[in-house]
C-alpha cells in the first residue's frame, strides 16, 4: 500500500462524517436557503484568509531535507494567493454585504480549526499540514462539482456568487492529483504519521465548523 493508499484508507470514517453532516449532504443535493449559503462563505473566508500564512509558516519550518515539500508549497502559495477575495464576491453576488464577513469574527469551530492547524506546524511537524490540505482540496472538489451548481439552481443565484467554489473545484481536481504524487515522496515513518493525525483531527473540526452553520434542514427549506 502506498503512502497515500494509507492515507485515504486512515482518514476514510472521518471524511464519511464529514460529508455526512446535514449543511454538507443538503448543499450537495442544491437544499441549502441563501442564508446558509451565505453563512457558509462567511466561514469560508475566514478559514482560507490563513491559507497562505499557514503555508508560508509550514514552509519556513522545513528544514532541507524537505526540498521538494518546499516547492510543492511554493506552488500552492503562488495559486491560493488572494482567494479570500473571491469570496467577499461571491458574498455581495448573493446581495450580502460582504464587510459583514471580512470585518466579523469567525465562529469558535471555524477558529479552533485554524488554531489546531497552527498548532500542528508550530509544535508538532509542519509536515502535518498537509493533512489539512488533503481535507479542505477533497471536500472543495465534491461541493464545487456536486453542490455549487444545484444550489445555484434552487436558490436562482448568478454564476458569479459561485466564483469560489467552482474555480476551487476546477483548481483542486488537479491539485489532488499533485498531491497525491506529493504524498508519494513522504518516506519518513514521522512525517506520514503527523500528516495522517492532522488529516484525522481537520475532518473532525470541519464537520463542526459546518455543523455551526444555521440551516434549517431540508425538510423545512422544502416547504
Amino acid at each position: 500500500m502506498s503512502f497515500f493508499q494509507r492515507l485515504a484508507a486512515e482518514t476514510a470514517a472521518e471524511r464519511t462524517a464529514l460529508l455526512a453532516t446535514p449543511q454538507i449532504r443538503d448543499g450537495l443535493a442544491g437544499r441549502i436557503s441563501l442564508a446558509t449559503y451565505v453563512a457558509y462563505l462567511t466561514e469560508a473566508y475566514h478559514h482560507v484568509k490563513h491559507t497562505v500564512p499557514l503555508m508560508l509558516e509550514a514552509r519556513a519550518r522545513m528544514d532541507a531535507d524537505h526540498a521538494p515539500f518546499v516547492a510543492a508549497l511554493d506552488e500552492y502559495i503562488a495559486e491560493e494567493t488572494g482567494h479570500e477575495a473571491w469570496i467577499l464576491n461571491d458574498i455581495r453576488a448573493c446581495g450580502a454585504d460582504p464587510a459583514l464577513a471580512r470585518d466579523g469574527q469567525p465562529s469558535p469551530q471555524t477558529q479552533a480549526m485554524v488554531d489546531e492547524a497552527y498548532r500542528v506546524i508550530r509544535e508538532v511537524n509542519p509536515m502535518g499540514f498537509f493533512g489539512m490540505v488533503l481535507v479542505l482540496e477533497g471536500t472543495s472538489v465534491s461541493l464545487a462539482t456536486q453542490g455549487a451548481e444545484a444550489v445555484r439552481e434552487s436558490l436562482g443565484l448568478p454564476h458569479a456568487a459561485f466564483s469560489y467554489l467552482t474555480s476551487h473545484g476546477a483548481l483542486d481536481q488537479s491539485h489532488m492529483a499533485f498531491f497525491q504524487g506529493l504524498m508519494e515522496q513522504v518516506t519518513r515513518p514521522a512525517d506520514q504519521q503527523a500528516i495522517i493525525d492532522t488529516a484525522r483531527s481537520i475532518f473532525r473540526l470541519f464537520a463542526d465548523l459546518f455543523r455551526a452553520i444555521p440551516h434549517e434542514g431540508s425538510l423545512a427549506h422544502a416547504v
